[in-house]
């Protein structure tokens, strides 16, 4: 789920309107006025969504830290090449370049438009060789081969569009196909007692509000309907900035996929909690993961996956 940093969910008239149709020309001036007024740019009017997504979805320094440990870990060194399955963006892949002289990143993403915002504001911010190093894909990540990769990775849960196990153990098989011989791939998945149920998370940044909104829930299909929404200080809102229509999987149907395709290992990382420092007596995660095989079900919680070929 697109949840803020490792867990990160109007009926308007203007007086213009109300005033329309009155004869008194004074009243037609005040109204055109504050029609004119209410076409001012609103703060939600001037925000850039890729921006507020990064801002409260991604956090690509924690992840590849988590890649890197991982991988070297189970391999005994550190990775060079990374593949960013639906990148979006490409905030993990610039991000993956930007920490090493060596380090290659390939993207791959449906979605041209998305990828142009991630080459204008991410790769802008690189050195030339360090952009000589991202290959960006516009293409379907069911049909798109390239190098082998030491490192693929698939987030914030987009595999989640694959609705079928036939689909999604497709996806897997191509993972599988693209790794290096001794490649690992990770991903997420979420779920809880509140993954199942209609409702709101709202999180406060600095200058905006974000909510997470889990708008419906089929427990037939395990289909869930999410959205993101962001409000501003002016009262400005940016409704269903994002919706999300996924399969909700579960982690023995992943595992079970992933052991089918090839890999030989598919561990999980739980996240670890502590309780609030407000003394509410609420815990929250800390984003620090450890590999187990036996959890306590939790109202929300978030696990790496990591399948080792």
């Amino acid at each position: 789920m697109a949840k803020a940093s490792k867990k990160e969910k109007s009926k308007t008239k203007t007086k213009g309107r109300k005033a329309k149709g009155r004869k008194s020309k004074g009243r037609k001036a005040k109204g055109a006025a504050a029609t004119k007024r209410s076409k001012k740019a609103t703060l939600a009017d001037k925000a850039d969504l890729h921006e507020l997504y990064q801002l409260t979805v991604q956090s690509p320094e924690a992840d590849l830290e988590f890649f890197e440990k991982t991988y070297k870990d189970l391999r005994g060194k550190k990775p060079l090449v990374l593949r960013e399955d639906f990148c979006g963006t490409a905030y993990i892949s610039s991000t993956w370049v930007a920490g090493g002289k060596k380090r290659k990143a390939i993207g791959v993403d449906l979605d041209e438009p998305t990828l142009q915002w991630g080459r204008d504001h991410n790769l802008a911010n690189l050195t030339a060789g360090q952009k000589s190093r991202v290959n960006l894909i516009n293409g379907d990540v069911l049909l798109t081969k390239g190098d082998k990769a030491d490192i693929t990775c698939a987030m914030n849960f987009s595999y989640g569009v694959f609705k079928t196990r036939s689909e999604l153990r497709r996806y897997f098989e191509m993972v599988y196909e693209c790794l290096a011989d001794d490649g690992v791939f990770f991903t997420e998945l979420y779920g809880g007692t509140e993954a199942v149920v209609e409702v709101t998370d709202r999180r406060e940044h600095d200058d905006f509000t974000y909510v997470w909104q889990q708008a419906s829930y089929n427990p037939i299909t395990h289909e869930t309907l999410c959205h993101i929404h962001f409000e501003f200080p002016d009262k400005s809102k940016l409704r269903k900035a994002f919706t999300y229509d996924w399969r909700l999987w579960s982690i023995p149907e992943v595992r079970e996929m992933l052991h089918e395709v090839g890999f030989k290992s598919v561990r999980v990382y739980w996240e670890a909690v502590a309780e609030e420092k407000d003394g509410s007596g609420e815990f929250a995660g800390t984003g620090e993961y450890y590999p187990t095989e036996e959890e306590e079900n939790q109202e929300s919680w978030l696990v790496y996956l990591v399948a080792a070929r």
